[in-house]
């Protein structure tokens, strides 16, 4: 990759994901609510609907311009040659290299992640003592808690998301017009935000769950299991409508502004 598009993916990346993480904060708040393991209500309800919105706008840049940059050197290194090159490939190429950008991505996101949502579910401390908090109760680590479920939320998602826009800009013959890829977003994030929900809700789960807890651990099954056996189908199913709201609307907003600000660049 030249550095002029290094740059450009950079900057729109960051911008994008910024944008749309700021605008559609309230709906994060209520699907983490919702998905609780003490209720909506109880975790605050309507009320301090932007808490946790500082660990938000610092992690947002950074992430989004972290999974962009990495996929689309990925994705540049993996066409130079070899069978990656070829067109029919395209699909696989676009997928593996938005899994790797996930991965590096989330390095990054998962502490920010930590941080938002204890303080959407907790409205008696803020952003900076629950980071406090967590550093001095379970060290670095604490804040990592999570990234296991969220890797596999977000590879998941992704694949729907990168193989919608390959095949209509394969289909084409073109890559996708800002409108376009906008479209892309809005269809497949909505459509994966739903399949994809019991991960979240496992996600919350674990990020919320008191240190040293069973939950805590990680076990993705076990927590979905106890989900399931509480709650039902429902419970695992809990905030999707706000989930897929976000990630629908999110989606058409941050691929639309991410090629837009990439093309203006370039």
């Amino acid at each position: 990759m030249e550095r002029r598009e290094f740059v450009a993916s950079l900057v729109a990346g960051g911008c994008a994901g910024m944008c749309v993480d700021l605008t559609l904060f309230p709906l994060d708040t209520i699907k983490t609510r919702l998905q609780s393991q003490q209720g909506f209500y109880k975790a605050g309800g309507f009320r301090g609907i932007y808490a946790g919105v500082p660990s938000a706008a610092v992690g947002s840049f950074p992430n989004a311009a972290a999974f962009f940059v990495t996929y689309e050197y990925t994705k540049a290194l993996l066409g130079t040659g070899g069978v990656f090159a070829l067109p029919h490939v395209a699909p696989v190429t676009h997928m593996l290299a938005a899994s790797l950008g996930e991965v590096v991505a989330c390095l990054i996101r998962v502490p920010t992640e930590v941080v938002k949502q204890r303080a959407q579910a907790s409205l008696s401390s803020s952003t900076y003592n629950i980071l406090l908090a967590t550093l001095r109760e379970e060290g670095v680590r604490g804040l990592y808690r999570g990234y296991g479920s969220t890797v596999l939320r977000e590879v998941g998602f992704i694949h729907g998301l990168t193989s919608h826009s390959t095949l209509w800009s394969s289909r084409q013959g073109h890559t996708l017009y800002s409108w376009q890829s906008a479209v892309c977003g809005a269809v497949a994030g909505a459509v994966a935000a739903l399949v994809t929900t019991p991960l979240d809700v496992a996600k919350t789960r674990i990020m919320l769950a008191k240190a040293g807890s069973t939950t805590a651990s990680g076990n993705i099954p076990l927590v979905l299991y106890d989900v399931w056996r509480s709650r039902g189908i429902a419970g695992l199913f809990a905030g999707s409508i706000p989930r897929m709201t976000f990630i629908s609307v999110g989606g058409f907003i941050f691929l639309g502004a991410y090629e837009k600000v990439r093309r203006t660049l370039l």
